[in-house]
Formats: C-alpha cells, sequence, structure tokens
C-alpha cells in the first residue's frame, strides 16, 4: 500500500479471523470449534464474566491508534435489559422486549425465538457470526 493512502476497510473475512482468534483466547477452545454457527454458551462454554473478558479483548483487538473501539455496556450482550418487566413477564420475552432487544441489537437473529420467546433461548442467539455481524456494522458506522 502507498503510504499516502488511507487504509481500506476490514473485510468480512479478517473480522472472522480476528473474533475466532478472540474467542479462542478468552474460552481456551480450539479453532474448529470456533464456528459461525457456534453459540457462545452452549457450544463454546462461555459464562457470564467471560462476557466482560471477550468485550475487553475485542475492544483492544478492533482499536487503532487513531480510533479507539468502544463497546458500551449492553450494546453487544443483552445486560439488564431483561430484568425489566416491561420486556419479559413470566419467564417470557414480551412483545415489547422482543421489539427492544430488535432496535438495540440488531446484530442478532430473532427468527429461532420468535415463535417461543423464552428467556432461556436468548443465549443460542449470541453466535460467533452475530458477534461478526456486530463488529462489521461497529466498524462500518
Amino acid at each position: 500500500m502507498n503510504p499516502t493512502e488511507a487504509p481500506t476497510a476490514m473485510s468480512r473475512d479478517e473480522i472472522s479471523k480476528h473474533v475466532q482468534e478472540v474467542l479462542e483466547e478468552a474460552l481456551g477452545v480450539d479453532a474448529d470449534e470456533v464456528t459461525m454457527e457456534a453459540t457462545l454458551t452452549g457450544d463454546l462454554g462461555a459464562e457470564s464474566i467471560d462476557f466482560l473478558d471477550i468485550v475487553f479483548r475485542l475492544e483492544k483487538c478492533f482499536s487503532t491508534p487513531e480510533k479507539p473501539f468502544k463497546i458500551a455496556q449492553g450494546e453487544l450482550f443483552s445486560e439488564n435489559l431483561l430484568n425489566d418487566p416491561q420486556f419479559v413477564q413470566d419467564g417470557r420475552i414480551t412483545p415489547k422486549g422482543l421489539e427492544e432487544l430488535k432496535v438495540r441489537m440488531p446484530h442478532l437473529d430473532f427468527a429461532t425465538i420468535e415463535s417461543d420467546p423464552q428467556v432461556s433461548r436468548l443465549p443460542e442467539l449470541f453466535t460467533v457470526r452475530s458477534i461478526v455481524d456486530f463488529i462489521q456494522r461497529k466498524l462500518a458506522a
């Protein structure tokens, strides 16, 4: 690259590779386990404390001296949102809660839980692909 050229945007493949490395390090899993469809908790064994480490590592990985990469609390993972009785009742995500989650977390694919919005099924939505989608959207913003 010519030193006077501006750096090009990171490709989805590059983002995926970095996310895979972050998850391998944070969760102590092998590379072949970190597929795009792998769920963080079910397939990769992440626990709630791991989410903080993942966020920290993603911020570090995608920051540059010119542009720090910051992830606000609740931006990547649904922290505290599900404690609101408007959004959750009797262990189910309400229609209002589902709409709020879609607005706050457009990187998640809610199709799998729309017909049965049990709170207990929410972790199924946090996949390697959802993190790659999140990073790609955030870098493009």
